[in-house]
């Protein structure tokens, strides 16, 4: 069993590195640098810290340990990703590098005024704080249960200690030093996953062949679900979930799309996105198939799912092998620093989004302006307290898988934006700029009731992921409603 003492010197060891690549990346603290990069990004290196920027912690360990409950069926859905990255590429990067913006919730101003951009602005808010929380809230979940609680550390401390070092290598360098350490991060996340795939089966004594021609495997490895349309998991509803989310979470999330406009150009962001999700899909297939292997070790040895507060967590199987199971050391450090990465790669760029598009879309900063620097600086830190607050609260009433929540949550939270750009892209109409209010708010009660309608009152049929197009359609319908 790896001893907490070397995994705490292992964290702090990389995150000495990454304060010194925010050193060097930071030299320059300006909006523009921070905001934006200058325009100035290498178009691979993008590609590349996009990955794990895109799967997170959520992905490096909560997806492993779904495939005991959902088998590979969540591949589908990554399916549906492929589709909503190739349409993100073609039809919204055009728009925003056309328009030059620094926040893509700019172009709801252009085409339909300043009340439709801070709809869309406080829609990705709300969206990318839970989002960013439920990433935090697990590692923090993991480090308390095989780390700090040995030092007798508060889990309340633990998530200020984490967000605060997030806060200190990026409060200078912001999108800039993110395109840089998420590559390093992106690296050791997939180093992770590898080495823990082939160090299990060297434990249980097979090649990968063996492991993935094994009739233990053939127990996980169903993709399809194609008996009934009623399933949640029916294969189209998913594929069509899985790109609608992708539009959304990455094509209208300025997290996302910050790192796109870094590029030098429209041709260069473009290849950034189309390598990026061929690269991701792989790689997510990767966590599918790890997942198989440990659910197959955890039998043949006995090992338990772990409990918080008496209720088994799926999310903590992978910990639970690494760090406990007596793989050896190498492994158990491989794993701790490839979950740091894995998470702080996505928490980084939110934290960095948030403050953007807080600036650039609700205060409206002049970057020109000496105080705007300052204020920058002071909504930096705002977001990280409110993250603070979010994740210590998720400790106490998150009770389901987070793969699951966070998608869940996803189909809510985003329908405004879908319906808001698909209306501006789609139409010609123009709106009643004043009474966009009332659509989302009336769009919310009506998503929230039919997202929540049992299923036997319509004839057995389960919503899944196709709940956020629905959103988005319904959304459409009421804009379409106060036209002009």
């Amino acid at each position: 069993m790896l001893s907490p003492q070397i995994i705490l010197f292992a964290i702090v060891s990389y995150f000495v590195i990454l304060t010194a690549i925010s050193y060097f990346t930071g030299k320059e603290d300006s909006n523009e640098t921070f905001f934006n990069a200058k325009r100035s990004s290498n178009w691979a290196v993008v590609a590349f810290g996009m990955v794990g920027a895109s799967l997170s912690g959520v992905t490096f360990i909560s997806v492993p340990g779904w495939v005991g409950e959902s088998q590979f069926t969540y591949f589908q859905v990554v399916i549906g990703y492929l589709i909503g990255y190739l349409i993100v590429a073609n039809l919204l990067l055009p728009i925003y590098y056309n328009l030059g913006l620094t926040s893509i919730y700019e172009y709801l101003f252009h085409r339909f005024g300043k009340k439709s951009h801070l709809v869309g602005s406080i829609s990705f808010f709300i969206s990318r704080v839970l989002g960013a929380s439920f990433r935090l809230y697990l590692v923090a979940i993991v480090l308390q249960e095989f780390v700090l609680d040995d030092f007798g550390i508060p889990y309340e401390i633990t998530v200020i200690i984490s967000i605060l070092l997030i806060w200190l290598y990026t409060r200078r360098g912001g999108i800039k030093t993110i395109v840089w350490t998420d590559t390093i991060q992106t690296t050791l996340m997939i180093l992770a996953v590898v080495l823990s795939i082939h160090y299990i089966n060297k434990d249980i004594g097979w090649t990968f062949a063996e492991f993935i021609t094994s009739s233990d495997f053939q127990e996980f490895n169903k993709i399809f679900v194609t008996d009934s349309v009623m399933e949640r998991s029916y294969f189209l509803k998913s594929i069509i979930g899985g790109a609608f989310i992708t539009i959304c979470m990455t094509g209208l999330d300025q997290d996302m799309m910050q790192k796109n406009l870094t590029c030098r150009n429209i041709k260069e962001a473009k290849k950034n996105m189309i390598v990026f999700s061929f690269i991701l899909t792989a790689v997510t297939f990767l966590f599918i198939v790890l997942g198989a292997l440990l659910y197959i070790y955890s039998n043949q040895n006995g090992i338990e799912i772990p409990l918080v507060d008496n209720s088994p967590r799926t999310d903590l199987l992978f910990p639970e092998i690494a760090l406990r199971s007596g793989l050896g050391g190498f492994l158990g450090i491989t794993f701790i620093l490839g979950l740091i990465a894995a998470a702080y790669s996505s928490a980084d760029s939110a934290l960095t989004s948030l403050t953007t598009s807080v600036c650039v879309d609700i205060l409206k900063i002049d970057s020109n302006k000496s105080s705007s620097k300052k204020t920058r600086k002071y909504v930096h830190v705002l977001m990280s307290a409110l993250l603070v607050l979010i994740v210590i609260f998720f400790r106490y009433y998150l009770d389901k898988n987070v793969i699951d929540s966070l998608l869940t949550v996803a189909q809510y939270t985003y329908g405004p934006l879908l319906g808001l750009f698909a209306f501006g892209i789609f139409t010609n109409y123009e709106i009643n700029d004043n009474k966009v209010y009332f659509v989302v708010i009336v769009n919310i009660f009506l998503i929230i009731l039919i997202g929540n309608i049992p299923a036997e009152l319509i004839g057995g049929y389960s919503i899944g992921y196709e709940l956020l197009p629905f959103n988005g359609l319904i959304n459409s319908i009421g804009l379409y409603l106060i036209r002009k």
